[in-house]
């Protein structure tokens, strides 16, 4: 957090020191936004990442940090200063025709706002970006007295209408304003920073692959886009095939010419959502994360990280094709490897599990032991010892009952002699075929 309070203050101080002389050309216009301004920096510094920038480019921008068109060239970290750009002619001749990325920021509408988104994005693609300051103006103001700053995405076309009052009171003509005069349009709905991306985009000398955009940037490039596809159709469709769009914090509807559109907001951005059109689904919603992308905020959007995951394919695009077909295989083919199966398994139970003629033979049961006689009852007992002086005594075997005769049929062995306890029969168990254990998942 001190960076980012390092970098602010860094550009108040530069701001206060070319006061006087912006106030000796537009003394009126600019006392009376000189506030609004800075406090708008201020809000950038809370929403961009400020910390990525040098304390010379910190420096350089801040007496241009309001200029809506103004266009600036941001290599990477470590790959240099950045570049200002006037107008359109000059970003060609100062390498403009290299650079194929192409950055809008929005919030306060600050150039140090612009200059950080920027450079998060030239990290991610490791090449140099294009960007737009949205910049603050008169007409902003009006605009904000209203609510089209708090909902640029359903009044953003306010804004766009109100950008009059700065012409006739008088404003630096930067970006694309000399254009604007030619075009001489009465019926004009874009402002001055919608007008230089689109003056960009349409240019065939550029060339242009990417294109970012931040909160109250995405309608700027949607604006730039409509317009475009207004003017030269054709120029549109070539774009369409060239470039992908990906946008932060908002939701806004593009030309239907563009397939490759990725929204990426974040999962507590209560603000981007309300600028959002609801119809349009986020291709990509980060948890945990809201509408700032100064790294220093604990819900903070990491473009640098997210932008370069797209970029190389990780993550899910805006559009993914259906699923080819599976073909079902052939009956014959089906049947072959049923009969495969069925075979393997037969081999496997044959080669575990033992057959009948492998088991050993059982011993022989005992005989069993013929049924005790028959004892008389107690009365009869008595009755036999009083009539054994009459007559001689006769016994008699018991008959044995039915069961046991047929068990003695087949059972062709006597019993032993001796009555001891019959020895348990040990039966050998069949082999084992394995110690069967769960899967693991």
């Amino acid at each position: 957090m001190f960076e980012t309070a390092f970098a602010l203050g860094l550009t108040q101080f530069a701001r206060s020191l070319s006061f006087p002389e912006r106030v000796r050309h537009r003394t009126m216009r600019n006392a009376a936004l000189e506030p609004w301004r800075l406090r708008n920096a201020g809000i950038d510094a809370l929403y961009y990442d400020v910390k990525a920038l040098t304390s010379d480019e910190t420096f350089y921008i801040s007496d241009s940090i309001a200029s809506e068109g103004l266009i600036m060239i941001v290599p990477p970290t470590g790959g240099g200063m950045l570049t200002l750009c006037d107008s359109v002619e000059e970003f060609s001749l100062r390498g403009g025709r290299d650079v194929r990325a192409m950055a809008v920021a929005g919030i306060g509408g600050s150039a140090i706002g612009a200059a950080a988104f920027a450079r998060n994005v030239a990290d991610a693609i490791d090449a140099p970006v294009a960007a737009v300051v949205s910049g603050y103006g008169l007409g902003d103001i009006v605009n904000e007295a209203i609510g089209g700053a708090f909902l640029f995405g359903w009044l953003g076309h306010v804004r766009s209408n109100l950008e009059v009052i700065d012409d006739v009171v008088g404003r630096p003509k930067l970006g694309a304003y000399g254009k604007r005069d030619e075009d001489a349009d009465a019926n004009r709905r874009t402002g001055l920073d919608a007008d230089t991306v689109s003056t960009l985009l349409s240019d065939p000398a550029l060339s242009f692959t990417l294109i970012t955009g931040h909160s109250r940037g995405n309608r700027v490039i949607a604006d730039a886009l409509y317009a475009l596809k207004a003017r030269d159709p054709g120029r549109i469709e070539t774009l369409a095939n060239a470039a992908r769009i990906v946008t932060f914090g908002g939701r806004i509807k593009m030309p239907e010419a563009f397939r490759e559109v990725i929204d990426v907001v974040g999962e507590l951005d209560w603000f981007g959502e309300m600028n959002s059109r609801p119809k349009i689904a986020a291709d990509i919603k980060v948890p945990f994360c809201g509408h700032s992308t100064n790294t220093d905020m604990p819900t903070a959007l990491q473009v640098t990280k997210i932008l370069g995951e797209i970029m190389n394919g990780g993550a899910m695009p805006a559009a993914m094709p259906p699923p080819e077909p599976v073909e079902a295989p052939p009956v014959q083919a089906a049947t072959a490897v049923a009969a495969e199966t069925a075979e393997l398994v037969e081999a496997v139970e044959e080669a575990v599990s033992p057959t009948f003629d492998e088991l050993p033979a059982l011993p022989a049961m005992p005989e069993a032991e013929t049924a005790p006689e028959h004892e008389p009852a107690p009365e009869a007992k008595v009755e036999s010892e009083a009539s054994t002086q009459a007559a001689p005594q006769v016994t008699e075997e018991a008959s044995p009952p039915a069961e046991a005769t047929i068990v003695s049929e087949v059972i062709e062995k006597p019993a032993p002699a001796s009555r001891k306890p019959a020895t348990p029969i040990m039966v050998p168990l069949p082999r084992s075929r394995g110690k069967r254990t769960r899967p693991k998942s």
